[in-house]
């Protein structure tokens, strides 16, 4: 999460050098980019060739679009925030995000990046690692409150690790944490839509802080800056 939009680990992971690994966490990983939204649709055939029920993915219609795109909003950029000046700092992270530090000041990367975090970020990864995943992972391990609560672990640690060839340890810190915020909220409400818009949400405040060059500030609002 911005600590960036994820996708599956494989080409990105297997740059051949630590210092290519390094380059490529300067300038983003163009492959996740593309790799979350494709498997993403993937499963949206697979549910409909299998003719599994949409509610067991997630996809259930809100009872208020406009509650759920508020409490979406809300969610994702206070998640984003706490974790920024507060949680990743007591966890010694760099407050500069390395990887996407080509985007400050860079307003002819806005609309590709927005686009990325939409498409990407909130339809992609929540329709894979929590849609898709725990749908999969239930079936396997049944849905006992302790089934649920190893399916919020594995696919936080999941989640987490895939964010490591781009953004190193302190992404998969901060990828582990939201992993284990939303598995839980979608354990408990079993809806995938506010998260979709949470998950952008928190995406698109990292984008901000990072092109109006507030890392640092924000980073240090209640530690000191580093």
């Amino acid at each position: 999460h911005m600590r960036g939009p994820v996708g599956p680990p494989s080409r990105c992971a297997s740059s051949a050098t630590p210092i290519r690994a390094e380059s490529r966490r300067a300038r983003g990983c163009p492959e996740a980019y593309i790799a979350a939204p494709l498997i993403a649709i993937l499963v949206l055939l697979w549910v409909r060739a299998s003719r599994t029920p949409w509610h067991e993915i997630g996809y259930v219609r809100p009872r208020s679009w406009p509650a759920t795109i508020a409490t979406g909003l809300v969610f994702g950029v206070v998640l984003k925030l706490v974790l920024k000046a507060i949680v990743m700092p007591l966890l010694g992270a760099d407050p500069l995000n390395q990887a996407y530090q080509h985007l400050v000041a860079n307003p002819a990367a806005l609309p590709g990046m927005i686009l990325i975090i939409l498409i990407g970020a909130g339809f992609g990864e929540e329709t894979v690692f929590r849609g898709y995943l725990f749908e999969r992972l239930g079936k396997l391990l049944g849905p006992a409150p302790a089934a649920r609560t190893l399916i919020v672990l594995l696919t936080s640690a999941f989640f987490g690790l895939v964010h490591y060839p781009e953004q190193g340890i302190a992404g998969v810190q901060q990828a582990t944490i939201v992993g284990l915020t939303f598995g839980t909220v979608y354990a408990l409400a079993g809806r995938l839509f506010m998260l979709m818009i949470a998950h952008a949400a928190f995406d698109l405040t990292a984008l901000a802080i990072i092109f109006w060059d507030l890392e640092r500030s924000v980073a240090g609002v209640f530690f000191g800056a580093p």
